[in-house]
């Protein structure tokens, strides 16, 4: 099988476009547990392959929508003796949550033939959210900003009040499409202390592909991930929303920190918003505002009239 990266805008969770993108998974059989047939990839991450696969069963009972998107781990992944505990942990943390802004996980399955571990899941049509900013490089109106923040910042509180961090915010892991936003890729996450402690306790330290720009500066000096590396990596999502640039000029903390970069209110931010969302975007975590802080402000700020549900609606493919 030699798949070929899909032209369209459909992407899921894992596949974003990496820095340098792991080996795609050798001879993966063209149909896993003889029920799922791989039609074509949709993207590569720095852990993981996601497909497009059609549902042999569902389409056998006459689903007229029999097509799931398909995530397995990438070959230098696939190679670790605890690679498929690995991707169960996503699965196991992700398919507990139940929110319209988080992406749905189906199942968890091991295919007999080639003992390849893989997720099944929604498959989501729309565009990921670093895709629309180029088209916004001042950043998204008001109002839309508004409205994907708050869905933003509702899912990932979902998830923390389950017991689910996870571990790599960034516009590349935000789906709009049609009415809704998604968060997927939830595959550097982890259960908070005292939560999910059945699940296999996996060395993060040798998973740690934080995304530089928008990790917590305590994750990249060793730290571990936390809700309040969450809310620093949210944050800055949120700023790049309002203002379609990176707080810190896409630098990491630790650099921004060092070249003493000034931190400058978006344009069209409200006023009363600013303290809480550059608070949130602290260096340090102590001083760092909590996630229900930053959600409360922004439930409290002025509702805008959105134009998003029409203005992301994209024709189905």
């Amino acid at each position: 099988m030699n798949p070929v990266l899909s032209p369209d805008l459909t992407l899921m969770a894992g596949s974003a476009p990496a820095r340098a993108p792991r080996p795609l998974p050798k001879d993966l059989p063209d149909v896993l547990c003889g029920r799922y047939r791989i039609e074509r990839l949709l993207g590569v991450g720095g852990m993981g392959a996601v497909y497009r696969a059609r549902d042999l069963l569902r389409e056998q009972f006459g689903d007229p929508q029999p097509y799931v998107a398909l995530k397995t781990l990438s070959e230098d992944f696939a190679s670790y003796p605890d690679a498929s505990a690995l991707l169960y942990s996503e699965f196991a943390l992700t398919a507990r949550l139940s929110q319209r802004n988080l992406v749905r996980l189906y199942s968890f399955e091991i295919d007999p033939a080639s003992q390849r571990a893989f997720i099944t899941m929604e498959l989501l049509k729309g565009c990921t959210l670093d895709s629309l900013l180029l088209q916004y490089p001042s950043g998204l109106p008001w109002a839309e900003a508004h409205t994907v923040s708050l869905n933003l910042l509702e899912a990932l509180q979902h998830a923390h009040s389950h017991g689910v961090l996870h571990g790599d915010l960034k516009p590349s892991n935000l789906m709009l499409g049609d009415s809704e936003l998604r968060l997927f890729d939830f595959g550097l996450g982890q259960a908070l202390d005292g939560f999910l402690t059945g699940l296999p306790r996996l060395s993060r330290q040798r998973f740690a592909a934080w995304t530089p720009r928008y990790a917590a500066p305590e994750l990249l000096d060793g730290a571990s991930l936390s809700a309040a590396a969450d809310v620093y990596s949210v944050a800055c999502v949120i700023y790049e929303l309002c203002s379609g640039q990176h707080p810190f000029r896409r630098q990491s903390a630790k650099q921004a920190k060092a070249m003493e970069l000034p931190l400058n209110a978006p344009a069209d931010l409200p006023r009363p918003l600013w303290p809480a969302l550059r608070a949130a975007l602290a260096f340090d975590p102590t001083q760092r505002s909590s996630l229900p802080s930053l959600l409360q402000a922004f439930r409290a700020a002025r509702q805008p009239t959105s134009r998003l549900p029409r203005w992301l609606r994209r024709p189905a493919t």
